[in-house]
């Protein structure tokens, strides 16, 4: 019974009424006054950072709000020299063995960024349904046209790698997308 007083005493004296000259401020109060008091941010720091690019990308039909979240976040917000390396670093580039006359492949290149990988080639098959007459749905098309099931995963990946560095392109330069749907900016 002690402690349940004392728990309904601090809160009376949390809620009481101050004097007019008082100098005690509420915490809430105290928030209050300071977010007023923060400068908003203008219309050019809008336009410019991620949130510009997450909202860029999202205008592309088919590309939601989390998937160009996470692409922005994982690869696209990193300064890359040029397509090659934006596609090294989303791993959407193989992983040759050479070792003296043998050369093989060994597969997606496994030490890269797992999220942004996944992300894009399950972006690529949604690509593949929301623009189905851009560019590079027309060029997945014609590469798979014999429909046999090793082509259509192989080039799927040379989608993703494809549609990556489209991406890219868009978003640092503002070069479109051949083809491509965009919703209205808003």
């Amino acid at each position: 019974m002690v402690a349940r007083r004392g728990r309904q005493d601090r809160r009376q004296r949390s809620l009481s009424v101050h004097a007019p000259g008082d100098l005690r401020i509420s915490a809430s109060r105290l928030a209050r006054l300071y977010i007023r008091g923060l400068p908003s941010r203008t219309e050019q720091e809008r336009e410019t950072g991620p949130h510009a690019m997450v909202r860029l990308l999202a205008r592309v039909v088919g590309v939601g709000i989390e998937t160009a979240d996470m692409l922005v976040n994982e690869v696209l917000s990193r300064p890359m020299r040029d397509r090659k390396a934006v596609a090294r670093y989303a791993g959407l580039t193989g992983s040759p063995d050479e070792s003296g006359a043998k050369r093989r492949e060994q597969g997606l290149a496994r030490a890269s960024n797992v999220r942004g990988r996944r992300g894009m080639i399950q972006l690529a098959w949604r690509f593949l349904l929301f623009q189905k007459e851009s560019a590079l749905a027309l060029w997945y098309r014609a590469r798979t046209a014999d429909s046999r099931l090793g082509t259509r995963k192989t080039m799927i990946v040379a989608l993703a790698r494809k549609l990556m560095i489209a991406l890219w392109r868009f978003v640092t330069t503002g070069e479109t997308l051949e083809g491509v749907v965009l919703r209205p900016a808003g």
